[in-house]
């Protein structure tokens, strides 16, 4: 930082230590034969710079909006799932729910669900009520839906 000794007076240039290091790395044109740094220059140069670091900025936020979508989206579906595990934990069995087995849902009317071991084809595709589908019990507990 210059102090006011650096100056004799006020049309003396200035007396203090210039940059000692390499010309590359100096704050201020060391050559007489560099180019002449305008006040223009050094606004254009800081616009583009701002104008880069938006479309940046903006690029970063894109993508972090779309990752929160489909993060959303993602729980939106185990959420749907973990609701028709629970609603297929509600359903009647007359038997020990096992893991790993695989059980036939239908519905006797009124959305009263049961569980049956008897597939449709057990009844001869003839059930005694609507059939909804079949589903084996996973270790989680969770239900994974069998699509023959």
């Amino acid at each position: 930082m210059s102090s006011a000794s650096d100056f004799d007076s006020p049309n003396t240039k200035y007396t203090g230590n210039n940059h000692q290091g390499d010309a590359r790395s100096a704050p201020y044109p060391v050559s007489r034969m560099a180019p002449a740094t305008e006040l223009v220059d050094l606004a254009r140069t800081i616009a583009e710079a701002d104008k880069t670091i938006q479309s940046h900025t903006n690029s970063k936020l894109d993508l972090i909006a779309k990752q929160i979508r489909s993060l959303q989206d993602e729980a939106h579906h185990i959420l749907k799932q973990a609701q028709r595990d629970q609603q297929l934990h509600r359903a009647e069995c007359q038997s020990q729910r096992l893991v790993g087995h695989i059980y036939y849902l239908y519905d006797k009317g009124n959305e009263k669900l049961y569980f049956s071991k008897l597939s449709p084809q057990d009844w001869k595709d003839n059930p005694p009520h609507e059939f909804k589908g079949a589903y084996r019990l996973e270790q989680d507990m969770s239900w994974t839906e069998i699509n023959d």
